[in-house]
Protein backbone atom coordinates (compact mmCIF):
# COMPACT_ATOMS: atom_id res chain seq x y z
CA UNK A 1 0.00 0.00 0.00
CA UNK A 2 1.36 3.44 -0.91
CA UNK A 3 2.20 5.83 1.94
CA UNK A 4 -0.17 8.77 1.33
CA UNK A 5 1.94 11.00 3.60
CA UNK A 6 5.34 10.19 2.05
CA UNK A 7 8.54 9.62 4.00
CA UNK A 8 9.31 11.10 7.40
CA UNK A 9 11.33 14.25 6.78
CA UNK A 10 12.86 13.96 10.24
CA UNK A 11 14.10 10.40 9.76
CA UNK A 12 17.84 9.86 9.32
CA UNK A 13 20.60 12.36 10.10
CA UNK A 14 18.69 15.37 8.87
CA UNK A 15 21.05 17.76 10.65
CA UNK A 16 24.01 16.76 8.41
CA UNK A 17 25.32 19.83 6.53
CA UNK A 18 25.07 19.76 2.77
CA UNK A 19 28.85 19.38 2.40
CA UNK A 20 29.05 16.75 5.12
CA UNK A 21 30.40 16.85 8.64
CA UNK A 22 33.92 18.11 9.27
CA UNK A 23 36.56 15.39 9.62
CA UNK A 24 39.90 15.65 11.39
CA UNK A 25 42.79 15.82 8.91
CA UNK A 26 46.52 16.02 9.74
CA UNK A 27 48.11 19.19 8.37
CA UNK A 28 50.86 17.36 6.48
CA UNK A 29 53.33 19.36 4.43
CA UNK A 30 52.06 19.93 0.87
CA UNK A 31 48.38 19.44 1.68
CA UNK A 32 46.29 22.00 -0.27
CA UNK A 33 43.45 23.50 1.76
CA UNK A 34 41.09 26.49 1.61
CA UNK A 35 40.49 28.71 4.63
CA UNK A 36 36.74 29.23 4.45
CA UNK A 37 36.39 32.69 5.99
CA UNK A 38 39.04 34.39 3.84
CA UNK A 39 38.90 32.13 0.81
CA UNK A 40 42.71 31.75 0.97
CA UNK A 41 43.88 28.62 -0.83
CA UNK A 42 47.37 27.29 -0.29
CA UNK A 43 49.60 24.34 0.51
CA UNK A 44 50.74 23.63 4.05
CA UNK A 45 54.38 24.69 4.34
CA UNK A 46 54.83 24.52 8.11
CA UNK A 47 53.05 24.30 11.43
CA UNK A 48 54.24 26.04 14.56
CA UNK A 49 53.00 26.50 18.09
CA UNK A 50 52.83 29.98 19.55
CA UNK A 51 51.16 30.98 22.81
CA UNK A 52 49.63 27.53 23.15
CA UNK A 53 47.98 27.81 19.72
CA UNK A 54 48.93 25.78 16.65
CA UNK A 55 49.29 27.95 13.56
CA UNK A 56 49.29 26.49 10.05
CA UNK A 57 51.05 28.45 7.30
CA UNK A 58 49.61 28.18 3.78
CA UNK A 59 51.48 29.18 0.62
CA UNK A 60 49.37 30.12 -2.40
CA UNK A 61 50.32 29.58 -6.04
CA UNK A 62 52.01 32.98 -6.16
CA UNK A 63 54.36 32.10 -3.32
CA UNK A 64 52.61 34.26 -0.74
CA UNK A 65 52.22 32.80 2.76
CA UNK A 66 49.61 33.40 5.44
CA UNK A 67 49.14 31.86 8.86
CA UNK A 68 45.83 30.63 10.26
CA UNK A 69 44.85 29.15 13.58
CA UNK A 70 44.65 25.41 13.22
CA UNK A 71 41.28 23.76 13.78
CA UNK A 72 37.91 23.88 12.00
CA UNK A 73 37.10 26.24 9.18
CA UNK A 74 38.98 24.64 6.28
CA UNK A 75 37.95 22.81 3.13
CA UNK A 76 39.75 20.13 1.18
CA UNK A 77 38.26 19.20 -2.20
CA UNK A 78 35.05 21.02 -1.24
CA UNK A 79 34.55 19.13 2.02
CA UNK A 80 34.94 20.60 5.51
CA UNK A 81 37.94 19.47 7.58
CA UNK A 82 39.38 20.24 10.96
CA UNK A 83 43.15 20.57 10.66
CA UNK A 84 45.09 18.82 13.42
CA UNK A 85 48.87 18.51 13.99
CA UNK A 86 50.55 15.89 11.80
CA UNK A 87 52.07 13.34 14.18
CA UNK A 88 53.28 10.90 11.51
CA UNK A 89 56.94 11.95 11.86
CA UNK A 90 56.82 11.55 15.64
CA UNK A 91 55.13 8.18 15.28
CA UNK A 92 57.80 7.08 12.81
CA UNK A 93 60.54 8.09 15.28
CA UNK A 94 58.74 6.21 18.04
CA UNK A 95 58.40 3.13 15.86
CA UNK A 96 62.10 3.33 15.00
CA UNK A 97 63.00 3.64 18.68
CA UNK A 98 60.81 0.67 19.55
CA UNK A 99 62.37 -1.34 16.76
CA UNK A 100 65.84 -0.42 18.00
CA UNK A 101 65.00 -1.55 21.53
CA UNK A 102 63.62 -4.82 20.16
CA UNK A 103 67.08 -5.67 18.84
CA UNK A 104 70.09 -6.88 20.74
CA UNK A 105 73.42 -5.06 20.52
CA UNK A 106 74.43 -7.52 17.79
CA UNK A 107 71.41 -6.54 15.68
CA UNK A 108 69.51 -9.77 16.31
CA UNK A 109 65.82 -9.72 17.22
CA UNK A 110 65.45 -9.63 21.00
CA UNK A 111 63.52 -12.47 22.63
CA UNK A 112 61.42 -11.11 25.48
CA UNK A 113 61.18 -13.02 28.77
CA UNK A 114 63.27 -15.89 27.45
CA UNK A 115 63.80 -18.56 30.13
CA UNK A 116 67.30 -19.36 31.30
CA UNK A 117 68.87 -22.04 29.15
CA UNK A 118 71.28 -24.71 30.31
CA UNK A 119 74.71 -24.20 28.78
CA UNK A 120 75.41 -26.35 25.76
CA UNK A 121 78.59 -28.38 25.44
CA UNK A 122 79.95 -26.09 22.72
CA UNK A 123 82.21 -23.16 23.62
CA UNK A 124 83.77 -20.04 22.13
CA UNK A 125 87.30 -19.34 23.35
CA UNK A 126 88.91 -15.88 23.23
CA UNK A 127 92.41 -14.77 24.12
CA UNK A 128 91.80 -12.56 27.14
CA UNK A 129 89.46 -10.66 29.42
CA UNK A 130 89.03 -7.67 27.11
CA UNK A 131 88.03 -9.92 24.22
CA UNK A 132 85.54 -11.72 26.45
CA UNK A 133 84.02 -8.48 27.74
CA UNK A 134 83.59 -7.10 24.22
CA UNK A 135 81.95 -10.30 22.96
CA UNK A 136 79.67 -10.31 26.01
CA UNK A 137 78.61 -6.70 25.50
CA UNK A 138 77.66 -7.09 21.84
CA UNK A 139 76.68 -10.78 21.54
CA UNK A 140 75.87 -11.70 25.15
CA UNK A 141 72.09 -11.81 24.68
CA UNK A 142 72.43 -14.02 21.62
CA UNK A 143 74.84 -16.39 23.33
CA UNK A 144 72.61 -16.77 26.39
CA UNK A 145 69.65 -17.68 24.17
CA UNK A 146 71.82 -20.32 22.49
CA UNK A 147 73.33 -21.52 25.77
CA UNK A 148 76.90 -20.88 24.56
CA UNK A 149 79.59 -19.97 27.10
CA UNK A 150 82.64 -17.79 26.28
CA UNK A 151 85.90 -18.88 27.92
CA UNK A 152 89.30 -17.17 28.14
CA UNK A 153 92.49 -18.78 26.89
CA UNK A 154 95.03 -16.36 28.34
CA UNK A 155 96.92 -16.50 25.04
CA UNK A 156 97.10 -19.02 22.21
CA UNK A 157 100.70 -20.22 22.50
CA UNK A 158 99.54 -23.78 23.25
CA UNK A 159 96.27 -23.81 21.32
CA UNK A 160 96.72 -27.36 20.03
CA UNK A 161 96.95 -28.65 23.61
CA UNK A 162 93.80 -26.73 24.56
CA UNK A 163 91.95 -28.41 21.68
CA UNK A 164 93.12 -31.87 22.78
CA UNK A 165 92.04 -31.16 26.36
CA UNK A 166 88.61 -29.91 25.25
CA UNK A 167 88.10 -32.94 22.97
CA UNK A 168 85.47 -31.43 20.66
CA UNK A 169 82.95 -33.66 18.89
CA UNK A 170 79.74 -33.23 16.84
CA UNK A 171 77.74 -32.32 19.97
CA UNK A 172 80.54 -30.30 21.59
CA UNK A 173 82.00 -27.86 19.08
CA UNK A 174 84.81 -25.41 19.70
CA UNK A 175 85.20 -21.92 18.24
CA UNK A 176 88.34 -19.85 18.81
CA UNK A 177 88.84 -16.12 18.21
CA UNK A 178 92.50 -15.10 17.79
CA UNK A 179 93.99 -11.60 17.90
CA UNK A 180 96.40 -10.38 15.18
CA UNK A 181 95.78 -13.32 12.87
CA UNK A 182 97.62 -12.21 9.73
CA UNK A 183 99.91 -14.16 7.38
CA UNK A 184 103.50 -14.58 8.52
CA UNK A 185 102.88 -13.93 12.21
CA UNK A 186 103.47 -16.23 15.17
CA UNK A 187 99.71 -16.43 15.60
CA UNK A 188 99.24 -17.66 12.03
CA UNK A 189 101.72 -20.50 12.57
CA UNK A 190 100.08 -21.52 15.85
CA UNK A 191 96.63 -21.55 14.28
CA UNK A 192 97.83 -23.61 11.31
CA UNK A 193 99.16 -26.26 13.67
CA UNK A 194 95.99 -26.20 15.79
CA UNK A 195 93.71 -26.62 12.79
CA UNK A 196 95.57 -29.79 11.86
CA UNK A 197 95.09 -31.57 15.20
CA UNK A 198 94.00 -35.11 14.19
CA UNK A 199 90.51 -36.39 15.01
CA UNK A 200 89.18 -33.04 16.26
CA UNK A 201 89.74 -30.72 13.29
CA UNK A 202 86.20 -31.13 11.88
CA UNK A 203 84.68 -29.81 15.10
CA UNK A 204 87.01 -26.84 15.61
CA UNK A 205 86.89 -23.49 13.84
CA UNK A 206 89.66 -20.96 14.47
CA UNK A 207 89.13 -17.44 13.15
CA UNK A 208 90.60 -14.08 13.99
CA UNK A 209 90.99 -10.43 13.23
CA UNK A 210 94.05 -8.50 11.99
CA UNK A 211 94.29 -6.06 14.91
CA UNK A 212 97.19 -6.04 17.33
CA UNK A 213 94.71 -5.91 20.19
CA UNK A 214 90.93 -6.22 20.41
CA UNK A 215 90.85 -2.52 21.41
CA UNK A 216 91.62 -1.75 17.79
CA UNK A 217 88.46 -3.52 16.61
CA UNK A 218 86.45 -0.63 18.05
CA UNK A 219 85.96 2.00 15.37
CA UNK A 220 88.30 4.93 16.16
CA UNK A 221 85.51 7.45 15.57
CA UNK A 222 83.95 6.27 18.85
CA UNK A 223 86.96 7.85 20.59
CA UNK A 224 87.09 10.95 18.43
CA UNK A 225 89.93 9.60 16.27
CA UNK A 226 90.16 9.43 12.49
CA UNK A 227 92.25 6.28 12.83
CA UNK A 228 94.11 4.35 15.49
CA UNK A 229 97.66 5.70 15.86
CA UNK A 230 100.71 3.66 14.89
CA UNK A 231 102.68 2.69 18.00
CA UNK A 232 106.48 2.40 17.57
CA UNK A 233 108.12 -1.01 18.01
CA UNK A 234 109.38 -1.55 21.53
CA UNK A 235 106.46 0.36 23.05
CA UNK A 236 103.58 -1.50 24.65
CA UNK A 237 100.65 -1.03 22.28
CA UNK A 238 98.12 -0.33 25.01
CA UNK A 239 100.45 2.07 26.83
CA UNK A 240 101.16 3.84 23.55
CA UNK A 241 97.44 4.23 22.82
CA UNK A 242 96.77 5.65 26.28
CA UNK A 243 99.67 8.09 25.91
CA UNK A 244 98.34 9.23 22.52
CA UNK A 245 94.90 9.83 24.02
CA UNK A 246 96.35 11.63 27.02
CA UNK A 247 95.11 8.99 29.46
CA UNK A 248 97.05 7.74 32.52
CA UNK A 249 98.98 4.55 31.73
CA UNK A 250 101.51 4.04 34.50
CA UNK A 251 99.83 1.04 36.12
CA UNK A 252 97.70 -1.94 35.21
CA UNK A 253 94.79 -0.18 36.90
CA UNK A 254 95.23 2.71 34.44
CA UNK A 255 95.10 0.28 31.51
CA UNK A 256 91.99 -1.35 32.96
CA UNK A 257 90.27 2.05 33.28
CA UNK A 258 91.25 2.91 29.71
CA UNK A 259 89.66 -0.29 28.44
CA UNK A 260 86.48 0.40 30.41
CA UNK A 261 86.26 3.78 28.71
CA UNK A 262 86.76 2.22 25.27
CA UNK A 263 84.27 -0.56 26.00
CA UNK A 264 81.80 2.01 27.26
CA UNK A 265 81.90 3.75 23.87
CA UNK A 266 80.58 0.61 22.17
CA UNK A 267 76.79 0.67 21.86
CA UNK A 268 76.03 -1.90 19.15
CA UNK A 269 77.73 -4.01 16.50
CA UNK A 270 77.85 -0.89 14.28
CA UNK A 271 80.66 0.46 16.49
CA UNK A 272 82.95 -2.47 15.64
CA UNK A 273 85.08 -3.16 12.59
CA UNK A 274 83.54 -5.53 10.02
CA UNK A 275 86.44 -8.02 10.22
CA UNK A 276 85.74 -8.75 13.89
CA UNK A 277 81.99 -8.90 13.29
CA UNK A 278 82.35 -11.45 10.51
CA UNK A 279 84.60 -13.73 12.58
CA UNK A 280 82.43 -13.69 15.71
CA UNK A 281 79.22 -14.23 13.76
CA UNK A 282 80.75 -17.17 11.90
CA UNK A 283 81.99 -18.72 15.14
CA UNK A 284 78.53 -18.40 16.71
CA UNK A 285 76.97 -20.05 13.66
CA UNK A 286 79.53 -22.86 13.85
CA UNK A 287 79.07 -23.71 17.53
CA UNK A 288 75.26 -23.52 17.37
CA UNK A 289 74.84 -26.08 14.59
CA UNK A 290 72.15 -28.53 15.83
CA UNK A 291 73.74 -31.79 17.05
CA UNK A 292 73.67 -34.64 14.55
CA UNK A 293 71.50 -37.59 15.46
Amino acid sequence: MADRYGTDVLSGDWRTPRRGRSQDLPASRGLVVEEVESGWVGAVVRVEKAGGIHVVHLEDRKGRTRGFEMGPGFWVDGRPVTLVPDTSAAQARLAEARQATSRTASGSRAVAAAPARVASGSRIFVEGRHDAELVEKVWGDDLRIEGVVVEMLDGVDDLAAVIRDFRPDPQRRMGVLVDHLVPGTKEARIVEEARAVPRFSAYVKVLGHPYVDVWQSVKPARLGLEQWPTIPRGTSWKHGICAHLGWPHQSQADIARAWKQILGSVRTYADLEPTLLASVEELIDFVTVPPQE
